[in-house]
């Protein structure tokens, strides 16, 4: 049986969600809609096995190792802490990263 693993979610990683739904509800609600279904799903799938997920290539400037799960073109930047999946950002892949967010 696989580990299973709490995952908690930031409130800076609530904010980023509530934005980017607002976002592409603006032009098209049902897009949004899908699209927060998707990343709420993929986001409770880290329950099991959150290391198949690739290290975030920025981790070489960092103390912490932190992983993230791409849902094109967005992704989810979180780190493990025992027990625990914390979700720190979801961002868009375009987007630099802050890495100042991630080291608090």
């Amino acid at each position: 049986m696989a580990r299973k693993y709490r995952v908690d979610i930031t409130r800076t990683a609530e904010r980023d969600i509530e934005t980017i739904y607002g976002f592409i509800a603006r032009d098209n609600p049902a897009s949004a809609a899908a699209w927060l279904d998707t990343v709420e799903r993929n986001i409770a799938s880290l329950e099991q096995w959150p290391q198949r997920c690739p290290i975030i290539p920025e981790a070489s400037e960092l103390a912490v190792e932190y992983r993230h799960l791409i849902d094109a073109p967005y992704r989810t930047i979180f780190r493990v802490a025992r027990s625990t999946v914390i979700i720190v950002r979801v961002i868009h892949g375009a987007r630099l990263l802050d890495l100042d967010i991630l080291e608090r």
